[in-house]
């Protein structure tokens, strides 16, 4: 649970602040446009590139550009270029978006962390005024226990426990 007393975020972002977002991904989306998508299986079907397998990728367009009379006609060693330094340009650009992303997920995990463990303590505190007969009080837990209800009979989903007086 979040200690109440060391509240890291307290910010929202403004509506602004949002649009410019969203409109900066569009323009990297619209810089982009050749980004695909790709389904689960062809995932799995691609080969993987990793250092040593590109080390070889650039000795094979190093061995196809000085020996241009042994490549097969059906492979293009501008297009095998073409492909590797794209592959280099989205590893770049990749790596930037990760830390991005990471950012934006521990962020949004802290900022739910906060306001679960918040939740959570006002339920207590609920909790305690109904058990000291405080009017409402009551009525109050009795709604929020049932986010702890499983729907499915087990006790995954379980209300913490309310204080004992």
């Amino acid at each position: 649970m979040s200690n109440l007393l060391n509240n890291r975020l307290n910010i929202t972002a403004t509506a602004a602040q949002v649009t410019a977002v969203k409109a900066a991904f569009q323009t990297i989306l619209t810089n982009l446009p050749f980004l695909v998508g790709l389904t689960a299986d062809e995932r799995k079907s691609l080969n993987a590139i990793d250092v040593s397998n590109k080390a070889f990728t650039e000795d094979a367009i190093n061995a196809g550009v000085s020996n241009p009379t042994l490549v097969p006609s059906y492979l293009s060693v501008a297009n095998m270029k073409n492909d590797l330094a794209l592959f280099a340009q989205l590893d770049e650009i990749a790596a930037l978006a990760n830390q991005l992303s990471q950012r934006v997920d521990d962020t949004r995990m802290l900022a739910g962390s906060e306001a679960y463990g918040a939740a959570l303590s006002l339920y207590k505190a609920f909790g305690g005024a109904a058990d000291a007969g405080v009017p409402g009080a009551e009525s109050v837990v009795d709604q929020l226990k049932k986010r702890f209800a499983s729907n499915s009979g087990s006790a995954v989903n379980t209300a913490p426990p309310l204080p004992v007086q």
